[in-house]
């Protein structure tokens, strides 16, 4: 081990300006403190947040970015005071990798919806308690804090891992804090990046699971994935027939749609959980509400205990991303194709090719 007294540079792929095309260039990493670890980054996905933080849809970024907040790899160096990893353990970083550590959201493993004066440090696009700007993990390496890195478990391959670092614990997280399992009924809306993962997971929890998308197209697919029941949502019979089936609904889409007629699928005491950032406020019926005691909610990632949870449950039961790979030179492409929701149901990116 050893502790640098300098920033290192890496190779990295960044958008220069709002918009611009992804290329390669170099940025600087801070110098490694005592408890930071090298991640040598193997693979990254790629998140439908890159495309929003390029295009500074979700307000002013800082540029040069390097996207990417699904981050798998390897520990290729630790600092003097690290205890908790050692160089070639298989580790992951996801949205965050720093918080204040001491408000009560953090004390609760909530690091993401940190209060504190430091505020929850996203892995790109922010802000570290040094001042500098954080870089994602379309890069070789990353710095990192021990403390937010999270074990990968063997059984799952480090590529098909990546995505559930965000894409993963953001419907875990739901699923776990409402209770879906044995004799629940959930329903998932959309199957897509997030979708066909809500769908594994509920299936693997022991819920009944059934896909709500615009058509059957991707049928054969959610039934294969684990879903006991695909319906499209284009067809009124739909609504009428699945009326107060539910207990747990996830809305794993950004598009604006009529959550008044989603909630009315819901059981007494039934939740929908918001998981896309529509373009548009959300609006709904009160008597969707009211009319069942029926709860409209969000939900954000997951905190580091949580997402570690997630890990070692998928690793328990085979779950991951289905993907497809691309090298750095197929960034732009693969940002395109998402754009345009041409992806089953993953990119991840090929670090080796950084």
């Amino acid at each position: 081990m050893k502790n640098e007294t300098n920033p290192r540079t890496v190779t990295a792929y960044a958008a220069e300006r709002p918009n611009a095309p992804l290329a390669r260039t170099t940025v600087r990493r801070r110098a490694v403190g005592e408890r930071d670890i090298v991640i040598d980054v193997r693979f990254t996905g790629i998140c439908h947040t890159d495309l929003h933080q390029v295009a500074e849809d979700w307000g002013t970024g800082t540029f040069p970015m390097v996207p990417g907040h699904e981050i798998a790899g390897v520990v290729s160096e630790v600092g003097p005071g690290v205890t908790r990893w050692q160089v070639a353990d298989r580790v992951g970083v996801g949205c965050f990798v720093d918080s204040c550590r001491t408000c009560d959201n953090c004390r609760a493993g909530l690091q993401q919806y940190c209060t504190g004066e430091v505020g929850t440090v996203w892995t790109y696009n922010s802000t570290g308690r040094d001042g500098l700007t954080t870089y994602g993990g379309y890069s070789t390496e990353l710095v990192v804090d021990e403390a937010y890195a999270l074990r990968i478990p063997d059984a799952l391959p480090l590529d098909a891992a990546a995505p559930l670092l965000c894409a993963g614990v953001t419907v875990y997280s739901p699923l776990a804090h409402w209770g879906a399992g044995p004799g629940r009924k959930v329903a998932v809306i959309g199957l897509g990046g997030l979708g066909h993962l809500a769908v594994k997971l509920a299936h693997a929890l022991g819920a009944e699971v059934t896909v709500l998308s615009q058509s059957l197209r991707k049928r054969e697919d959610g039934l294969r994935l684990g879903a006991d029941d695909y319906r499209a949502t284009s067809d009124p019979a739909t609504f009428t027939e699945l009326a107060g089936r539910f207990d747990l609904i996830l809305n794993t889409v950004s598009a604006d749609l009529d959550l008044t007629a989603y909630l009315d699928l819901l059981r007494v005491d039934g939740t929908l959980v918001q998981l896309g950032a529509p373009e548009k406020p959300v609006r709904v019926n009160a008597g969707a509400l009211l009319s069942g005691r029926r709860s409209l909610s969000g939900s954000q990632i997951g905190g580091l205990p949580e997402t570690q949870e997630m890990l070692d449950f998928c690793g328990e039961h085979g779950i991951a991303a289905e993907i497809e790979l691309v090298g750095a030179e197929g960034i732009n492409e693969a940002f395109r194709r998402l754009a345009e929701g041409d992806v089953r149901y993953r990119f991840v990116i090929d670090a080796s090719t950084i």
